[in-house]
């Protein structure tokens, strides 16, 4: 009991005197702020990436490509292997049959509104079924295209992030001109960041024949997803790979959050070299104003431990001030900018929001907290090891 009170006396005489070091305790707040800032902003283009795959995905919705592929975009079907999928078992069904959708995945170039710079866009093209596969989708502005014309609708992060999609705009893609006539919405999902049309339309425009690349299926429950599997898989006239809708879309960001967590480390930890030998500087300054201070105490009884404790506690004070500053100005400045980046997987563009999670928040401060950890454990070992004598000779 009396080392702990000692503890709190000795860094509550700390605390209070942090207003007669405030140059240097506002340098090392600072530079913990701008670490915690980079590490939350960059990190946060992963987190919004990761949201918008995830959201656009269900446990309800499987998506099937041919055996081997990585993508839609190296897969493929023909029309005959298309129907066999959308007969197998587990598959809910409407009014008007399986609610199965065979897709085309093509990419056209539009620009970046932002900069002006070329960008690869989906087009995807859709069967009759896919608004019923994702009922997520609403039209927000305009209208549906209709079966059989050269009309397209587009996602609504789609049309803010990249020239002509607005509605009644027409765009020349592969053989054939296309009229925008209507803006949706995917509750966020990644559809937003695509241009629908009908798949037999976009078939010829892109010298396609009679093939697609995927077919998104609707089951009837979660749990109806094995069977479907397999009895695909099994089936002798396929070579097909299943997946749940969500655990593909996870899977094709995996590459992005690799980049972006390798880019944010390395800033991070440069950075943070430097926020710590500021934290660093600001303690042994704190410990040598305070030489004569920590000896008097040292001389009434005060141990050396709480002592070191004080100067950790001051150090991890100014660093928990520094992390809660800079997660702030990293909320208040990239959360819910909206952006778009290159999906390397498939290598088309995905508009997303960039997201500062609590969690991301929570490990900001939690590296700001290991700084000042570090930043503090020297000069706090020096305090603790203060020769009294010297100390009190001390001006």
């Amino acid at each position: 009991m009396l080392w702990l009170k000692q503890v709190f006396a000795v860094t509550a005489v700390n605390v209070k005197s942090v207003h007669r070091r405030i140059g240097s305790s506002l340098v090392a707040v600072v530079g913990f702020a701008g670490v915690v800032a980079v590490f939350v902003a960059v990190f946060s283009i992963a987190s919004g990436f990761a949201r918008v795959m995830e959201r656009g995905g269900s446990p309800e919705t499987a998506i099937v490509l041919r055996g081997g592929s990585d993508s839609e975009m190296s897969s493929g079907f023909d029309l005959e292997q298309t129907r066999v999928v959308e007969q197998a078992p587990g598959i809910a069904r409407g009014a008007d049959g399986p609610l199965a959708s065979a897709e085309l995945f093509v990419i056209v170039d539009l620009l970046k509104r932002s900069s002006g710079t070329p960008a690869n866009v989906p087009l995807r093209g859709v069967g009759p079924a896919a608004f019923a596969v994702r009922p997520e989708v609403e039209i927000v502005e305009g209208r549906r295209f209709e079966a059989g014309r050269n009309e397209v609708i587009a996602g609504v992060a789609a049309a803010g992030q990249f020239e002509g999609l607005e509605v009644g705009n027409r765009m020349r893609w592969g053989d054939a001109t296309w009229e925008v006539v209507g803006l949706f919405s995917a509750d966020g999902g990644i559809p937003e960041s695509e241009i629908w049309a009908d798949a037999r339309v976009l078939q010829p425009a892109y010298d396609r024949g009679s093939t697609f690349q995927s077919v998104i299926a609707r089951l009837a429950s979660p749990e109806d997803f094995q069977r479907f599997k397999d009895a695909l898989t099994s089936d002798p006239r396929l070579e097909v790979d299943v997946y749940r809708q969500e655990e593909y879309l996870a899977e094709q960001s995996t590459l992005l959050r690799a980049l972006v967590g390798v880019l944010g480390v390395v800033i991070a930890v440069a950075m943070a070299f430097g926020a710590t030998f500021g934290a660093l500087n600001t303690m042994y300054n704190a410990v040598a104003s305070r030489g004569r201070e920590i000896a008097t105490l040292r001389a009434l009884g005060f141990q050396s431990g709480p002592v070191a404790i004080s100067v950790l506690a001051e150090s991890l004070l100014l660093a928990l001030a520094g992390g809660l500053l800079g997660g702030g100005l990293a909320y208040l400045a990239v959360h819910g900018y909206q952006t778009a980046t290159i999906n390397w997987q498939s290598f088309s563009q995905v508009a997303f929001s960039l997201a500062v999670t609590p969690g991301l928040l929570a490990a900001g401060l939690v590296y700001a907290l290991l700084m000042g950890l570090l930043g503090g454990l020297f000069p706090a070992v020096r305090a603790a090891r203060l020769p009294v004598a010297v100390a009190l000779r001390q001006r």
